[in-house]
């Protein structure tokens, strides 16, 4: 089915009716919070009390800046939480078609200005995200710095969209090897989403921010993945500009396989890697055991 306006929402109440048909997260306790048309959520280890002060992971979900939201990606918020040990404020940002890219980014600036807002310490507050969402993850760092806000304490990005032009990948090798992203697809996305007469700011591009100010950042990818170019684009453009950056290739693995099934092995050990950033980034003790 091609990506349209028209059928999007189609698309995201077939993913939405599979979310529910996997297994709850178990060990967790969730808070609902609902900010200006949007919401989100609080998860946390169950009978954790920890303030947000003490640390917390914003989340932004993937799914084409168009389908997925809080019940797709609880599971990876969830097991992000419990290995972490901290809150995961997973963003229920607005999508296409109603809204665009730039917008959704907006949406997220305003999940981090909130969190500011409830006392939590910017050098405390890691932004994550996968696919769309790693691209939200990385743009609304940037949003904060232009915004001059306090810059938070790393970024991670899963499987991250990081350059919305398209035409730059049409010679890539991954292209003919990516089983799940056609490249048609990201081209409907950034058509509908973020170009204006048909033609796409290059600034909307994390890729092509002032980088110097950003955060240490992980980058984890599918070797064969499609957007494994962005990953390394962006992890030579961090190192350029002097951004303490690693990237890492997963053999085997598929687009955002550590989101998709992060209860199979290579998605815990993938999300382990995570959680072992998130906790050096904010100084904590490594936890004994990975959930």
């Amino acid at each position: 089915m091609p990506i349209t306006p028209a059928t999007i929402p189609i698309g995201a109440a077939v993913i939405d009716g599979l979310a529910w048909l996997r297994p709850r997260p178990h060990g967790i306790d969730r808070e609902r919070v609902t900010l200006n048309g949007f919401g989100m959520e609080i998860i946390r280890p169950s009978g954790a009390a920890r303030a947000l002060r003490h640390g917390v992971v914003l989340y932004m979900h993937g799914g084409g800046f168009a389908v997925c939201g809080l019940d797709t990606h609880r599971p990876v918020a969830a097991s992000l939480a419990r290995s972490t040990g901290l809150p995961v404020v997973n963003v229920g940002y607005r999508q296409l078609p109603g809204r665009r890219i730039s917008e959704s980014v907006e949406d997220c600036l305003s999940a981090y200005r909130w969190l500011l807002q409830h006392g939590a310490d910017p050098a405390r507050i890691v932004l994550a995200g996968d696919s769309a969402g790693g691209y939200l993850a990385f743009a609304t760092a940037l949003r904060a710095i232009d915004a001059g806000l306090p810059v938070p304490a790393g970024l991670v990005g899963l499987s991250p969209l990081l350059d919305l032009d398209y035409a730059a990948k049409r010679d890539y090798v991954n292209i003919e090897r990516d089983p799940f992203i056609p490249l048609s697809a990201l081209e409907a996305v950034v058509r509908i989403g973020a170009e204006v007469d048909g033609t796409l700011d290059p600034m909307l591009s994390p890729v092509n921010g002032e980088l110097a100010g950003l955060p240490p950042a992980l980058l984890i990818a599918a070797e064969d993945e499609i957007l494994r170019y962005d990953c390394e684009l962006m992890a030579r453009r961090l190192t350029a500009a002097g951004v303490s950056n690693s990237l890492e290739l997963w053999r085997g693995q598929v687009h955002a396989f550590m989101s998709i099934f992060p209860d199979l092995p290579e998605g815990r050990a993938a999300l382990g890697r995570v959680a072992r950033f998130v906790r050096a980034r904010l100084e904590l003790p490594e936890r004994a055991r990975m959930a």
